[in-house]
Formats: structure tokens, sequence, C-alpha cells
């Protein structure tokens, strides 16, 4: 790969086995073509944001290194979620239901993009706790491009109910701290 991009892919499941389905994700992100996992945050349960009457999820952050573009990266983020299982409704009315994998794409270098079907930064990721407690674990010092450093946006909202879990490990490194 030259000179690949650093991207952020937040991770997210409440249906099924959670856990194994997520660990099953870093491992297809690990294997997506001129990609390489650099590490992978630890598994957080979390409440369900947006429709909130739905199990808990399961939620984590992986950083990659890529040589694909981010609209190659997402249609292949895009595949492993279909192949987990996940079915999203062409009219959207799925967005924050349940679903058995949820991969974003959160960060891509330092780029703003927003494009029919792909926005860069997320534009919901200063305002997710279950978002930026991973990714502050594996990036403390990460900058969201637009609203400036991730520490001060979890700083301004409550975090309390983003739980590590303690009895899952990653099947990749975790970031050096």
């Amino acid at each position: 790969m030259n000179q690949p991009a650093v991207a952020f892919v937040g991770l997210g499941s409440n249906l099924g086995d959670s856990v194994d389905i997520l660990q099953s994700a870093f491992v297809a992100l690990d294997g997506l073509d001129a990609t390489r996992l650099v590490c992978t945050s630890a598994l957080y349960r979390t409440p369900a944001w947006g429709v909130t009457a739905q199990p808990d999820f399961i939620n984590a952050v992986a950083m990659l290194e890529t040589g694909q573009a981010p609209q190659a990266l997402l249609a292949s983020m895009l595949r492993i979620e279909r192949e987990a299982g996940r079915e999203r409704r062409d009219d959207g009315s799925d967005r924050w239901g349940p679903r058995t994998l949820d991969l974003d794409l959160l960060l891509y270098d330092d780029a703003t993009i927003d494009e029919p079907g792909l926005q860069v930064p997320h534009p919901h990721l200063h305002q997710r706790a279950f978002a930026l407690v991973p990714l502050l674990e594996i990036a403390p010092e990460v900058v969201i491009p637009g609203f400036g450093p991730a520490r001060d946006a979890l700083a301004a909202m409550a975090s309390d109910d983003v739980k590590a879990l303690t009895y899952a490990t990653p099947p990749h490194p975790r970031a050096a701290r």
C-alpha cells in the first residue's frame, strides 16, 4: 500500500451473539483488500440511541490503515454488514432499529466528505458517547474535522452508560497507551 489512509470504523450490534459478530467483523475488516487492522477498542455495552425501545448494543471502534478510497471502503463495509445478516430497508425506516451489525465510517484521515451516501466525519460522531469512548481509547488525541478534539466532544456529554465488557477480548492487539 502506498501512503495508506488512517480510517476509524464504528461497530455495533444488538441482535444475535453480538460479541461474536463484532469479533468476526474485526477479522473481516482486517481481510479487506489494501487494508490492515491496526488496533481495536474494547467492547462496550451501551443503551440504544435514537430508537430506545430495543436491546442494548455492543459497540467498538477499529483503526485501519487502508489504500481504499473512502467510497470503496464504505462499499466493503456494507458488504461485511450484509454477510453478517444485516438487511437495510431502502426507505431508511430501520435507521436506528435493531441490527446484527452496523459499521460506520467515522473518520478517514482528516478528510471532510459530504456526498450522497457518505459523510465523513460521521455526522453524529460528536454527539455519540458510544462511539467517542472507544475511539478515544485507541486514539486519545484524535481530532474530528470541523469540530475539534474528540475528547472535548465527549467532555460535553454524559458517558456513564457506556460500560466496557470485562469478559470479551478483541482478537487483535489494542493500541499502546
